[in-house]
């Protein structure tokens, strides 16, 4: 009827779906190859970025354990020289602990009336007890890059130090249904991402409680402007903001990573003081905080002998620095008298020394130790005094106790009797804090040294297990490794760790984050990238951009290690054809550096061209396109250990600069280079070292500045600017 359809219409009808379903199926078939490609195109991307990971991770690490072996060669010293060597007495400083002060002498340290502050001085003026209104001034002045007088400086380090005395090891935090805890991992200097933090998050109050949780400074350029700012809030809010204890609240890790030197370049006038008050104040810095008796709050983590109780009970202000054990006492004869073993003005052959060989093995030392015949350079015969080198001494003193030709490492041996139970125990109490500081979570079971740190342990999910079921806990938050994300779970989600500086190798290399929990324990997650260049690029633009950063550090460290890798390619190449497989190269690249780094998948990036799988490696060496100062020295061999440890030198040079001026003379110089050589166990002409300063000292006043020191080694990678 009228409402029917004729076989002419019906036939269009079926022609116009065949017509439109063609299309149809094409386009699902090019959206299928679209997304497939997308998905290539980011899997390469995410497998650049992790690359690109393991370069930075690899060579931040690789610094911490020079660090560590620089500072345990350091101990190794103060063991075997007389107080009147002139090389102990170079760095005996730095083992001199501050506990013969008592709490009275330290006020008065702590007393800043004789410092004025000038008409002239437009920043926030403080008034204590610190109020709310005073902290919110210091962090809108920080904002705006002012600086705080010295004066409030010291005041506020003063009144924070006197708070920290009565806090306990561990803060006990509770939650309740008003309210949640916000929870921020490393800051690192980088106050950008703090005041992010407020600003998304709000300022800490009664309302508002927060757990900051270590390493506050080093790498970042406002390390102090956050510690003032942190200090602050404490005293406002004593039980409302927790501060835990980092691994990089050390005096002696801050000398290598750059917090030494904020300082002194903010406060030339008062800066050691502020440096000497910071030591004291991280030394009282708790450990842990634990938030409704259920999850647990660490810097660095936990191992298979972790003990919360006896981490309760410790003295942490003897641990100034985390690196050494602490000072151990014994009854000398004379008269029962109590010796104190690492006072470095000890002397005489009854002076014991306990010493660990490092952080992540610890055994007794040998009993001969502590009656060995100490020896001063100074002391020798002149004739002796000019052919004995300190490596001289060095291998005579390994003999002596017990020591193979590494020096960190002790031969086994039955333990001392006479450190008894108290040594046992300060023992066992520094293994706590070590690693709690310095650990690092692993996949596998087991709890086993951090030999890639060179300090703590890494532990397994069983270890996790363990001591929460031991503890009653339910979590871990730790913090200590940079994340992509800003956190990440581990060990069937019952280890989080949390990192709040974001960009912290390269803009854009990762995210920060910080937790949020309640009353339920739910950890919540907030991500954000301080800086405004880095949200603006592209997930192409934002690897790239770190790619190359990473790619520019990794080529400085194949450059300085030139000749090594030289020696280790030849190996492979015993008819000197200058070609190597990639296979070769790969294997002698990883053997020289140690990194443990994908080579192969990183060869298209370092190396430019191959044939049939070759690799000229003298014409790679040539081409790594880095450039290094003009140094007008006669003996060339000694650039490339100056470039290759130029880490060590400049923690020497500070350690050297006693009176922080600066600047040192050419005979500390001399010094410096001579404690380098013992530690490396290579020979360097006094004439070479004699002839490098005269280079270096670029202005020609006599002295060598620290800038002069650093123009030195700054190799520029040509490469990063076609």
């Amino acid at each position: 009827m009228g409402c029917g359809m004729g076989k002419s219409e019906l036939r269009l009808k079926k022609c116009d779906r065949v017509t439109i379903s063609v299309p149809a199926a094409t386009a699902i078939r090019a959206a299928l190859l679209i997304q497939r490609w997308y998905r290539q195109y980011v899997a390469r991307l995410e497998v650049r970025r992790r690359c690109t990971w393991n370069i930075f991770q690899s060579i931040e690490y690789a610094g911490e354990q020079d660090q560590i072996k620089l500072y345990n060669f350091f101990g190794f010293l103060m063991h075997h020289f007389t107080p009147a060597s002139s090389e102990r007495n170079l760095i005996s400083h730095i083992f001199r602990e501050n506990e013969i002060c008592h709490h009275a002498e330290w006020e008065r340290y702590f007393c800043c009336e004789s410092v004025e502050v000038p008409d002239s001085y437009d920043g926030p003026h403080l008034t204590f007890p610190m109020t709310f209104c005073g902290v919110s001034k210091l962090v809108e002045a920080f904002k705006h890059k002012q600086l705080l007088h010295a004066r409030y400086v010291l005041q506020l380090l003063g009144e924070t130090w006197r708070l920290l005395r009565i806090l306990t090891n561990i803060n006990h935090v509770s939650t309740c249904h008003t309210k949640e805890i916000t929870i921020c991992g490393d800051l690192h200097g980088h106050l950008e991402d703090l005041l992010l933090i407020f600003y998304k998050n709000g300022l800490p109050s009664s309302e508002k409680p927060y757990v900051f949780n270590g390493d506050f400074v080093d790498r970042g350029k406002n390390s102090l402007e956050i510690l003032l700012i942190l200090f602050g809030f404490l005293l406002v809010y004593p039980n409302d903001v927790h501060l835990n204890r980092g691994n990089h609240e050390d005096h002696i890790v801050n000398m290598r990573y750059g917090f030494t030197k904020e300082v002194l370049g903010k406060y030339r006038v008062h800066g050691k003081k502020i440096l000497k008050l910071l030591q004291k104040i991280f030394s009282w810095l708790p450990l842990a905080t634990v938030i409704d008796h259920k999850v647990l709050v660490v810097h660095g983590g936990i191992s298979d002998t972790t003990d919360l109780d006896m981490i309760a009970r410790v003295d942490r202000h003897k641990y100034v620095s985390a690196l050494r054990p602490p000072k151990t006492t014994h009854h000398a004869v004379n008269g029962g008298k109590t010796m104190n073993s690492n006072d470095s003005e000890a002397s005489g052959p009854v002076e014991a020394r306990r010493r660990v060989c490092s952080l992540s093995h610890h055994r007794s030392p040998p009993p001969q130790w502590h009656n060995l015949p100490r020896r001063s350079l100074h002391n020798l015969p002149m004739s002796s005094q000019l052919s004995w080198s300190v490596e001289e001494e060095l291998k005579k003193r390994r003999r002596l106790a017990g020591l193979d030709q590494s020096y960190g490492e002790l031969q086994r041996s039955d333990p001392d009797p006479e450190c008894g139970a108290t040594a046992e125990t300060d023992e066992q109490e520094w293994k706590q804090i070590v690693d709690v500081l310095w650990s690092d979570p692993m996949p596998q079971n087991g709890c086993v040294p951090n030999e890639v740190r060179g300090g703590g342990c890494y532990w397994g999910p069983d270890v996790t297990e363990e001591v929460l079921e031991r503890h009653n806990l339910q979590l871990l938050i730790r913090s200590h490794e940079c994340k992509q994300d800003g956190y990440e779970f581990c060990h069937n989600r019952k280890v989080l760790t949390i990192f709040s500086a974001s960009n912290y190798y390269e803009v854009g290399s990762n995210r920060g984050a910080y937790i949020r929990m309640g009353p339920d324990l739910v950890p919540h997650f907030v991500q954000y990238q301080a800086s405004r260049a880095c949200r603006e690029l592209t997930l192409r633009q934002s690897v790239g951009w770190t790619e190359r950063s990473a790619l520019r550090a990794l080529r400085e460290q194949l450059f300085v290690h030139k000749s090594d890798l030289i020696s280790g390619f030849q190996e492979f190449d015993p008819n000197n054809t200058g070609m190597i497989s990639l296979r070769h190269w790969a294997s002698a690249t990883e053997s020289v550096l140690k990194l443990g780094l994908p080579w192969r998948v990183l060869r298209p990036q370092l190396v430019s061209s191959t044939q049939y799988s070759m690799v000229d490696y003298q014409q790679w060496i040539r081409e790594l396109s880095i450039t290094e100062p003009k140094l007008e020295i006669s003996d060339t061999s000694i650039l490339e250990t100056m470039y290759k440890n130029h880490s060590n030198l400049e923690t020497i040079f500070r350690i050297i600069d006693t009176d922080h001026s600066g600047s040192i003379s050419f005979e500390e110089f001399h010094q410096t280079w001579k404690l380098l050589s013992s530690h490396l166990k290579t020979e360097i002409s006094g004439e070479a070292i004699a002839d490098l300063a005269q280079s270096i000292d670029f202005n020609k006043d006599g002295s060598i500045d620290i800038n002069e020191f650093m123009e030195a080694f700054r190799l520029v990678d040509l490469s990063s600017h076609t």
